[in-house]
């Protein structure tokens, strides 16, 4: 809230330069304000009395949005990538996988392993789950395993997360 917008009868007053001038009604607040050719900005309207500010609302504002901008350059976002194995896949094949994991994990991102099944493969997921296994064995140096190997439809999958 600034200015007129402020309905207290009583606020506690900061300067621009951060000092307390105290608690005053808010129609001499809105007085000092004006004569500094500034806004009353509420800045802790939870307080008792409420907290208000004498300051620029625009440069204010603009300050505020400058730093939510840079909290979010900031931030990491962790992407989970994909990694689809077949249960026929031969030991070369495996290795070139689990290369491509280890890049995947070296940037910061979650690996998802997909074990998948088609036709006859069905009746022999049981004895497929070594393969996933010796997955996270050659990854283990620099993964964890976040989420167990666990069926879902026609595949198993598991999620694993840098070593920290």
């Amino acid at each position: 809230m600034i200015n007129e917008q402020i309905r207290d009868r009583e606020v506690r007053v900061v300067s621009e330069s951060g000092e307390q001038l105290g608690i005053m009604p808010t129609k001499e607040a809105m007085k000092l304000a004006l004569e500094a050719e500034l806004d009353l900005v509420k800045i802790a309207p939870t307080a008792k009395p409420p907290v208000c500010k004498i300051i620029d609302y625009g440069k204010y504002k603009y300050e505020l949005a400058r730093k939510d901008k840079e909290a979010k350059k900031k931030q990491k976002t962790v992407d989970v990538k994909e990694v689809r194995l077949s249960p026929n896949i031969d030991t070369n094949d495996l290795n070139t996988k689990v290369n491509n994991a280890k890049k995947f994990i070296s940037k910061g991102n979650k690996v998802k392993v997909t074990l998948r099944f088609r036709g006859r493969e069905m009746a022999h997921m049981h004895q497929s789950r070594h393969i996933l296994d010796d997955f996270a064995k050659l990854l283990s140096d620099v993964a964890v395993v976040e989420k167990q190997p666990k069926l879902e439809g026609r595949s198993l999958s598991m999620v694993l997360t840098e070593k920290r």
